[in-house]
């Protein structure tokens, strides 16, 4: 029987890769995962060997119980049969139990190397920088720590005990036979290299078949997907007739493909009934006329069946085999890229050995600073920008949509590196600061505020991790969420589910900014922080974000000017550069200017009066 991989069944087709010198070398150095366990490995493989000799023992041992059966009839005795009986039940007793040590230990060495190697790599992905993400799709991203690492998996445990096994009882199976009858095995050979042959060409179309369904049932996925996503636009448009219409063409087309490869299914399976029966009686026909003719004997026969069934499954599941391994080699090649890649700084499980930072005056300065985005060569978005802030300062960064604002914001956390100029902190350049703690001493509170689908409390404690409950709580209070925390049944161990769905924007908002207060930083920076909120949350809450700006270098995005009206300075942000900057009576007195044109449209009443 054909073996099927979860990924198959999943209908996730993974990329193969060409068996050569170069691409198997490199799946091999995945291996190294082996070595913690090499001894458990190598008794495996010990035992491998061991119970695929034991497999070509029973057809020996079965075509002896026939002659000792005949020889019985022919006046032997009982005794030969019965041991040779009772040897066979010994050796299949020892092939159990070996198969047994076989398979757990396959499983413990695979399972444990995998743990390391999915820890490894997911330690390696969230430690690339941003211009690594910039360039990928997160689903395929996340198909490299699932498909990916489980075709691997299967490759450890099933696959490569499988190969080895089916090599072993080919090679053993076909000098076994010749030993029997060189006649016969003239005869097998004929026959057997067509149904390879056949069953070689008619994989090759089912597997095309199946990755064509693959690809219609993965339109569905898409279909689902979107639809889920934006399920209150479809409710909005009641567009759910629509969605349905779309979702049902995706399962036809999917299912017209696949009724398809069932058909062709169909005929193979029917195929190789008639043909490899049609080979055994052709063997059977050959074998009795020899066995009339006294060349052979009726356990020589057996011995010859029996060895044929064990080649013809060998020769019948290597195509099988051989594309599974293909797609192993490929899921190694896109592991092995990812784990080549250089991350912004070592991620473990230990203790962060790069010493702590003091903390921070926070003194910033950009000098200079040209930025063009690495996935869009040739477009430069920060044209020369010089910007201070003095310790304690509330800076505001204004200025249209797409001016670098937020840029800038990136730059300051290291999310990317200047193309050319400085990032100073301190007076010191940034890229000598140990990059972990230099963002411990930072805080961001985003506009598009994303909660991961834990606790409330776990949601405020990402600010500190290990924070106590009445940190938790007080920082709660001070952004205005404790209120409503204590409304819900469960309060602080309420479930906020994906992305922060159950709560509502304005909540969502505070707890982001109860896990900024939490984690007290240095150099805040608030992207339109109270843009969810309705007047009365948002008049405590900038008084909560006056008191925690006091002493901390604040940077704020702001697209609402009443929310920076009163801040240490403001800087207009235009086409990357550095336009106008100011307080906010300075800015607005500047003719022509860009700020005062902003506020006219914001304030157009204060600006008359």
């Amino acid at each position: 029987m054909a073996r099927h991989s979860r990924n198959d069944q999943a209908g996730v087709e993974l990329p193969k890769a060409k068996l050569d010198r170069e691409s198997l070398g490199q799946a091999l150095e995945l291996f190294r995962y082996l070595r913690p366990y090499r001894a458990r490995f190598a008794a495996a493989m010990v035992a491998l060997f061991t119970t695929s000799l034991l497999s070509l023992g029973f057809p020996y041992l079965a075509g002896s119980i026939v002659d000792a059966a005949v020889l019985k009839d022919q006046g032997g005795s009982m005794a030969g049969l019965d041991r040779t009986a009772l040897l066979l039940v010994g050796v299949l007793a020892v092939q159990a139990a070996i198969q047994f040590f076989q398979s757990l230990s396959f499983a413990t060495v695979g399972q444990r190397s995998l743990v390391d190697l999915r820890r490894d790599t997911y330690a390696r992905l969230i430690s690339l920088p941003m211009t690594f993400f910039a360039n990928r799709r997160v689903g395929e991203l996340a198909s490299r720590l699932s498909a990916d690492l489980v075709q691997i998996e299967d490759t450890l445990i099933s696959l490569l005990p499988q190969f080895l096994r089916q090599i072993t009882l080919l090679i053993g199976g076909i000098a076994l036979i010749a030993a029997t009858s060189l006649k016969l095995t003239g005869i097998m050979l004929v026959s057997l290299p067509v149904l390879t042959v056949v069953a070689v060409v008619f994989g090759r179309k089912t597997r095309r078949i199946s990755r064509e369904a693959q690809d219609k049932l993965a339109d569905t996925a898409t279909v689902v997907e979107e639809t889920l996503q934006g399920i209150v636009n479809v409710k909005a448009f009641t567009n759910e007739r629509y969605e349905l219409g779309r979702y049902d063409g995706g399962l036809n087309a999917f299912l017209k493909i696949t009724l398809r490869g069932a058909t062709l299914r169909a005929a193979f399976i029917s195929f190789i009934i008639f043909a490899l029966f049609g080979s055994i009686v052709l063997v059977l026909w050959s074998g009795a006329r020899l066995l009339q003719s006294g060349e052979i004997t009726f356990g020589e026969l057996t011995r010859f069946i029996l060895y044929t069934t064990f080649v013809a499954g060998a020769m019948g599941q290597f195509a099988e085999l051989y594309s599974q391994l293909q797609k192993a080699v490929g899921s190694t090649q896109r592991v092995r890229e990812l784990l080549r890649e250089t991350g912004e700084m070592p991620v473990s499980l230990s203790e962060d050995s790069a010493p702590a930072l003091p903390r921070l005056k926070g003194d910033v300065r950009l000098e200079g600073v040209r930025f063009t985005y690495p996935s869009r060569e040739g477009l430069e978005v920060l044209h020369g920008i010089d910007l201070a802030a003095a310790p304690g300062q509330r800076i505001a960064l204004v200025g249209p949509s797409g001016a670098g604002k937020s840029t800038l914001i990136s730059l300051l956390l290291r999310l990317y590196e200047p193309s050319s100029g400085r990032l100073l902190i301190d007076g010191k350049d940034a890229r000598e600061y140990p990059l972990t703690a230099l963002r411990a001493q930072m805080s961001m509170v985003p506009q598009e505020v994303l909660l991961f689908g834990g606790t409330i409390a776990e949601n405020i404690a990402y600010g500190k991790p290990g924070a106590t409950a009445a940190e938790i709580e007080d920082a709660a209070r001070q952004a205005n969420a404790h209120e409503f925390v204590e409304s819900f049944p469960q309060k602080y161990q309420t479930l906020v589910g994906d992305r922060g769905i159950k709560l509502s924007g304005g909540q969502r908002q505070r707890v982001a900014i109860a896990r900024a207060i939490l984690r007290n930083p240095a150099i805040l920076i608030l992207d339109e922080a109270t843009s969810s909120l309705d007047s009365e949350s948002e008049r405590l809450i900038q008084e909560a974000l006056e008191k925690l700006m006091q002493g901390r270098t604040s940077f704020i995005i702001a697209h609402r000017l009443a929310t920076v009206r009163h801040v240490d300075r403001i800087v207009v942000i235009s086409d990357g550069r550095v336009a106008e900057s100011g307080t906010h009576d300075e800015l607005n007195a500047i003719e022509g200017g860009i700020y005062r044109k902003l506020a006219a449209l914001q304030f157009r009443d204060e600006t008359a009066r």
